[in-house]
């Protein structure tokens, strides 16, 4: 755990300005921390980047433990070569997928840098494949579609649901969280149930929930979908639950 003042230091300041370090860009995003009250930072996590722990990387940011107030959070850092100049869009996103109670809590934002409720736990293949209890998974499932589903209804597409390994994380409690989004629209229909099951059920980690559930025919389930797709009613979203098997 660093304090602000030991991140002008190498290998951290490469962190804070990933790819590259400049003084002044540098300096400006240590002000930047300051005004959203965070006094410091921990490196810990399964990624690297300059050989120094954090707990994701990805094309627009980094994601690192931080400290605010004595409480842990969660950091994205903008990166600068980032295809986006500020943080605010998916601020903005974060905070709409918060007011149907998905994603974790938005806890402030500037123009490189976006705070958020602190997960830990397991991305959810890793999950899948040391939960054996079937209720459990049937709990986790369930609620993960629900997610999806207030999603839909709010028009907000997550846009990365049908390749999800990264995106949603189970803690400690068992409660899932879908995260990152960063590529989050709501100019485009919205997708996520019908996303979500295809990598839940059809292709991605497919196997192991039949595993888990038991095997259900594929037809099933993209009848429903393809229902629910025309009109996105609490009545078709709970026939997709009936034919995902929740």
């Amino acid at each position: 755990m660093l304090p602000l003042e030991r991140l002008t230091e190498e290998p951290y300041s490469s962190i804070i300005c990933y790819p590259r370090v400049a003084k002044l860009e540098l300096a400006k995003r240590l002000r930047e921390l300051q005004k959203l009250g965070v006094t410091a930072l921990e490196f810990r996590g399964k990624k690297l980047v300059s050989n120094v722990p954090v707990s994701g990387k990805g094309c627009v940011g980094i994601v690192v433990t931080a400290y605010r107030n004595r409480e842990r959070v969660a950091l994205k850092i903008r990166r600068v070569d980032a295809d986006r100049s500020r943080m605010q869009r998916e601020a903005g996103l974060l905070k709409k997928a918060n007011s149907v109670n998905v994603g974790p809590t938005f806890l402030g934002a500037s123009r490189d840098f976006l705070l958020m409720q602190f997960l830990e736990g397991d991305l959810l293949p890793e999950w899948l494949a040391h939960e054996t209890r079937i209720v459990r998974v049937r709990k986790v499932l369930r609620s993960v579609l629900e997610q999806c589903w207030r999603l839909d209804q709010a028009c907000l597409d997550h846009g990365e649901l049908s390749h999800a390994p990264k995106h949603i994380i189970v803690d400690g409690h068992g409660d899932p969280f879908i995260v990152d989004f960063e590529t989050a629209s709501v100019k485009r229909r919205s997708s996520n149930v019908t996303s979500i099951c295809q990598y839940l059920f059809i292709g991605g980690v497919a196997k192991e929930v039949a595993h888990r559930l038991g095997s259900r025919g594929s037809r099933q389930t993209l009848e429903a979908l393809k229902v629910y797709k025309k009109c996105m009613s609490n009545e078709n979203f709970k026939r997709v639950l009936k034919a995902c098997g929740l």
